[in-house]
């Protein structure tokens, strides 16, 4: 398989060198949006890259789609979101990775009921740790707080 950005990504998170690497996930990486088009908008890549979700055998599958789910669940309760969409294509980076995008009752009406790739995404700040740093790092704790739980008592 070629490098893609996915591949490039997930090579600086390995090297601790990727600024908006939210944490390390037992299928991969959680990293937050290059451009946060909704604020707290994420993606899951997988490590090792893979090509597609398909070429995930048993319990690799099983085990991203969780952690997929369980960001789901992290991200709700770091961002007070109602729902996140979740988008996995790999149309124009041919390397499996999944978009979260928590959705917000209080978005603006226009927006709404918009899918994420209807949005301005030219208009959408930048990723910077001053700005969102402190989204990361309760994205980053609610995380711990669940895989915590899941573990339960040592």
């Amino acid at each position: 398989m070629a490098a893609t950005a996915i591949h490039v990504m997930v090579d600086s998170c390995r090297a601790g060198q990727y600024a908006a690497s939210v944490a390390r996930v037992p299928s991969g990486w959680l990293v937050m949006g290059e451009r946060q088009v909704l604020p707290g908008y994420c993606l899951l890549l997988p490590d090792p890259v893979v090509p597609h979700l398909n070429a995930l055998q048993g319990d690799a599958r099983s085990r991203f789609l969780a952690d997929m789910s369980e960001i789901g669940d992290a991200l709700l309760a770091a961002t007070a979101a109602v729902r996140i969409n979740y988008a996995m294509f790999g149309n124009l980076e041919p390397a499996l990775h999944v978009h979260l995008f928590p959705r917000r009752a209080d978005e603006p009406e226009a927006i709404r009921s918009a899918q994420p790739w209807a949005l301005d995404w030219n208009a959408a700040p930048a990723f910077s740790e001053a700005r969102h740093g402190a989204l990361k790092r309760r994205l980053a704790q609610e995380l711990e707080r669940r895989q915590t739980q899941r573990r339960g008592p040592a």
